[in-house]
């Protein structure tokens, strides 16, 4: 229940699945011709199956700011449970609102109006049952292309095993450190600090991702984590998030000052 689910949060997405989904039960309406749409004239029945349609497509659109907020709860995480009680909310407020719609919009001169059960078994549930593969397939199509946009802007620092390296986001790396044979990358994940050792060089990292900025022969940074300037015993440091010092060498002083006065300006 708590494993990931793909989420598409672009609202214009959203918006194109209410538009669907209205168009869907119109036309499901229109030819299954549920309760007594048979006995309306041709104009009225377009515009009470119309008020069907708007319905979803409005249910729909409604609970879009409360999965918002169970995304921001989740620390962005969305889940099956999540989906699931998306798509239980948007059931129960549709059924209800198109039960309050047929008694006082549809029957409202009618004294013999059809009861809640009944409709909830022969029109709702199988109304329900066609609605919600439409509203899961759009929901799950449209979170794993954005997926795949996301997985495309990441950037790989590669390792010199076959299975070593790490898929990131560029400004979610703060620092690369090196040692020996190997390199130490600090990166955020959610805000919070990690650390993942890589059998790699520094020098060939610094010429694959000339985004960082070499401060020391040990030592790259990323600009977008740069906080202030700190000296201590007459040697020059930047400070960085998650309170990292880096040291900067008088070799590349001129240079990275040039570079991080300019972004901080």
């Amino acid at each position: 229940m708590h494993k990931k689910y793909p989420f598409d949060s672009a609202i214009k997405h959203h918006i194109i699945i209410a538009v669907g989904l209205a168009l869907w039960i119109f036309v499901f309406l229109y030819f299954t011709e549920p309760l007594d749409v048979t006995e309306f004239r041709e104009e009225d029945k377009l515009i009470f199956l119309g008020g069907y349609s708007l319905i979803g497509g409005f249910c729909y659109l409604l609970f879009l700011p409360f999965q918002y907020l169970i995304l921001q709860k989740n620390n962005n995480n969305w889940t099956v449970l999540s989906e699931l009680i998306f798509l239980m909310l948007f059931s129960i407020s549709t059924i209800t609102i198109a039960r309050l719609y047929y008694l006082y919009i549809i029957m409202a001169n009618d004294i013999n109006p059809y009861d809640f059960w009944y409709m909830l078994k022969s029109i709702f549930m199988p109304a329900i049952a066609t609605i919600l593969p439409i509203i899961i397939f759009g929901r799950f199509a449209f979170g794993k292309y954005r997926n795949k946009q996301i997985e495309a802007k990441k950037i790989e620092i590669k390792g010199e095993g076959n299975y070593e390296g790490l898929r990131l986001f560029l400004n979610d790396i703060i620092c690369i450190q090196s040692s020996d044979n190997y390199i130490e990358v600090f990166y955020t994940v959610n805000t919070e600090l990690k650390k993942t050792l890589i059998r790699n060089k520094l020098s060939v990292i610094a010429d694959e991702f000339p985004a960082l900025l070499r401060t020391h022969r040990s030592y790259l940074i990323n600009p977008y984590h740069f906080l202030q300037w700190k000296t201590e015993n007459s040697k020059l440091f930047v400070l960085l998030f998650h309170h990292i010092k880096v040291p900067v060498s008088r070799t590349y002083q001129k240079e990275v000052k040039a570079i991080l006065n300019s972004t901080t300006t």
